[in-house]
């Protein structure tokens, strides 16, 4: 499902209205019609509702809503933020509507703490057009819907919430369920606004397919039912050769846990064989660790990690044998390594997914030298990020990347011709044509040591069975979390480890593939 932001979402309206001929009347009416039944899925017809109206068509959806309502038999009072000299044309007429059929609307009020508390407060004060902190009477509204704790449902978008970024422009309402129209905005998503929006409705009130679905909305949302149509197909008559050869170079003294959750999760999600390349000093102590993994010993430095030399032999099995290359969980930072990480990445004749340690040693280079080396790989990357190594390989600070997820993760992988997995909450995928995907699954628990490291290899995995290196890496981070959450439900967020994540695989496929 697209993603747009808040321009993007009024040419949509506008088209809708001047080309096709659908008046925005009937958007508002509809709108409001979508919010009602939200209201009467969600909620008893004994509550107290109070709607708090801006002067736009946000505050004109919100007094439809109280219309509605108000005829069913609900208690609904309104309190309008504004004059009704000040109200948006189509809000006028809703006001004015809502008048004739006695809802009791108190214009240029403000609800007191008493008046929210114990109600069900429908947030309609602001949509999705805010690019300033809020001040006033809405800012004083705000307050008082937070500190009331009222069950809330916003419309479009929880008011103080920035559609754009998700950034929260002063202070937002907290609300538990948001009901939106036609596609979902970043800030639904994108964190700290997606904290504000609790759940979210996506309702069709009747804009045009065709601008909903625009290639000119580069932001997408991954979803269960677009991965399922993603996953590589097991054929009855094929054997393990079909299903790729994932080689995994990681591992130094201290640091053999990484490799080896990357290689399990490899075989957990299909791969027909795994690999482990790690330094010699630490091979004894991965092969008594493994069983359906096979270990390729490397030449190693004097502190454990693999050294420059051991390219070669990488690259010979690369060519023989492997069909893509995970790189970097547990290898370290020895000056040796980064070179056997710079050398191995610019010569691979197979895909490439650069993780943790692979990822700090490219950072060494700098940016700019970062991009020069990228002209000249062979085979596809995919870099699998979090944050802060994010900013390291991108030379900005953390604040500038998690300012601007979508945007930090677009910029790096047009410049690096490669696919950026920047993991976080949200997990956010690039790729080097301008598309953009944000992940809707994965849960706080998965903040756990080897998480990355399981997701790197699920990824490799995929690659391996043969599915481009973009689709693997959505396919990969949504399975990824969607393990997590069933895996935090059988169990806890509070206990969650990496080994249980590769553990819950079977899970995660068995319910993507029964739908």
């Amino acid at each position: 499902m697209k993603i747009v932001n808040a321009e993007q979402m009024r040419e949509i309206d506008r088209r809708t209205i001047e080309d096709y001929g659908i008046a925005s009347a009937v958007l508002m009416e509809r709108a409001g019609l979508s919010v009602a039944a939200r209201v009467r899925e969600n909620f008893d017809r004994s509550a107290r509702v109070v709607v708090l109206a801006g002067s736009g068509n946000n505050g004109g959806d919100g007094l439809v809503v109280a219309r509605l309502l108000h005829n069913e038999g609900w208690d609904v009072r309104v309190f309008l933020l504004s004059s009704p000299a000040k109200l948006s044309p189509d809000c006028l007429r809703q006001y004015e509507t809502a008048g004739m059929m006695g809802v009791r609307v108190l214009a240029e009020r403000l609800p007191a703490l008493k008046d929210l508390r114990g109600s069900l407060v429908i947030d309609a004060m602001l949509g999705t057009g805010l690019n300033k902190p809020l001040r006033g009477d809405i800012a004083a509204a705000v307050e008082r819907v937070n500190r009331a704790a009222a069950d809330v449902v916003a419309v479009d978008i929880a008011t103080g919430v920035s559609s754009d970024t998700g950034a929260v422009m002063g202070s937002a309402v907290r609300a538990g369920m948001t009901v939106t129209f036609g596609l979902p905005k970043a800030g639904h998503v994108l964190y700290p606004g997606a904290e504000h929006t609790g759940r979210l409705f996506v309702e069709d009130i009747g804009f045009p397919p065709a601008l909903l679905e625009s290639e000119a909305v580069r932001l997408e949302l991954v979803e269960k039912e677009d991965v399922s149509l993603l996953l590589p197909e097991r054929r009855k008559n094929s054997y393990k050769g079909d299903y790729g050869h994932v080689l995994v170079v990681g591992g130094s003294v201290g640091k053999t846990g990484a490799a080896l959750l990357t290689a399990r999760a490899a075989l957990r999600s299909g791969a027909g064989l795994v690999t482990i390349g790690t330094p010699d000093r630490v091979a004894g102590t991965v092969a008594a660790a493994v069983l359906e993994e096979m270990t390729l010993p490397l030449p190693s430095t004097a502190s454990g990690s693999v050294s420059a030399g051991a390219a070669a032999r990488v690259l010979d099995f690369l060519h023989e044998r492997a069909d893509t290359l995970a790189i970097g969980p547990g290898l370290s930072t020895d000056p040796e390594t980064v070179e056997f990480v710079v050398d191995t990445m610019a010569a691979s004749p197979v895909p490439v997914v650069v993780d943790a340690d692979g990822l700090n040693a490219l950072s060494t280079l700098g940016y700019g030298e970062l991009v020069r080396l990228m002209r000249r790989v062979r085979a596809p990357v995919v870099f699998t990020p979090h944050v802060g190594e994010m900013a390291r390989l991108a030379g900005m600070s953390i604040p500038e990347i998690t300012a601007d997820l979508t945007g930090a993760a677009s910029r790096f992988s047009r410049d690096t011709g490669g696919c950026v997995v920047l993991k976080g909450a949200p997990t956010v995928t690039a790729v080097p044509e301008g598309r953009c995907f944000v992940n809707s699954s994965g849960n706080p628990g998965m903040a756990t040591a080897g998480a990355g490291d399981v997701l790197t290899g699920i990824i490799a995995s995929f690659i391996g069975q043969g599915l481009p290196p973009a689709e693997a890496a959505l396919a990969g981070v949504f399975l990824h979390g969607h393990a997590g959450d069933i895996a935090a439900v059988e169990g806890s967020e509070y206990a969650l480890t990496a080994g249980e994540l590769v553990d819950a695989l079977p899970r995660g496929f068995r319910s993507l593939l029964s739908g």
